[in-house]
């Protein structure tokens, strides 16, 4: 990987100016979020590099997809990207805050790589305090955003650390989210789970769908699981 663009196999992500750079977390969340196959909306809240909107315009083909971001710098970072890439008639870029964002059709799909140090200290970097530090926006401002501008029927997805999914859920249970799909990621196999991609409804399910994935079976060496999941992303 290099410090400044990482190939994928259908796309280029520059991430120059962006706080955060492209990640597991992101990458897994892409590939992990599950959509309609036909013809849906899709948002992705905090798009960073635009990294997760242009997977899920890669994994579904008939998908609009918006990534909307408080940060000048990465949007225009990540419509760089999006212009450069084989999706820019259905992916658009939009400096906006959630807080702020009016829509009147709603989203098949939410996605969002949120915040998540909740609280700790700030970090001295502006643009990054404001990528990785839940200051700007709370888990339930999130919460509370995601629902009203969802579809009855849509999906929301994130990707939070294990030790911010008892506050992220406690969240979405105030806002009338139920959970409905949850995967819990392992850095290796012995290690305990580090993050968690979760799914989140408007109505409950019957039964909690709940798996598990292992990232390396030892160092550099991908599990079948992970190759399987980011088979389309990864070139090698």
């Amino acid at each position: 990987m290099s410090n400044d663009y990482f190939q994928f196999r259908q796309f280029v992500v520059h991430q120059q100016r962006c706080a955060m750079k492209v990640g597991t977390d992101g990458t897994l969340l892409g590939a992990w979020a599950a959509a309609p196959s036909g013809q849906c909306r899709i948002l992705d809240i905090g798009t960073g590099t635009g990294l997760i909107a242009l997977m899920m315009a890669q994994r579904f083909p008939e998908a609009e997809v918006t990534g909307i971001d408080i940060d000048e710098d990465a949007v225009a970072q990540a419509d760089e990207n999006v212009r450069l890439s084989p999706f820019s008639e259905r992916v658009r870029i939009c400096h906006l805050d959630i807080l702020n964002f009016a829509d009147t059709i709603g989203f098949d799909v939410i996605v969002s790589n949120p915040p998540y140090f909740v609280d700790s200290l700030a970090c001295p970097d502006d643009q990054r305090t404001i990528a990785r530090h839940a200051v700007s926006l709370t888990y339930e401002q999130l919460m509370y955003q995601a629902y009203r501008l969802l579809k009855d029927e849509g999906r929301f997805s994130v990707v939070v650390p294990s030790d911010c999914r008892a506050k992220i859920e406690a969240a979405a249970c105030l806002e009338g989210f139920f959970t409905t799909r949850v995967c819990l990621i392992k850095t290796t196999p012995r290690k305990q789970p580090k993050r968690q991609l979760i799914e989140f409804q408007k109505h409950p399910v019957s039964e909690l769908d709940i798996s598990e994935g292992v990232i390396e079976v030892s160092p550099n060496v991908r599990s079948e699981w992970y190759q399987q999941l980011t088979k389309e992303f990864y070139i090698k």
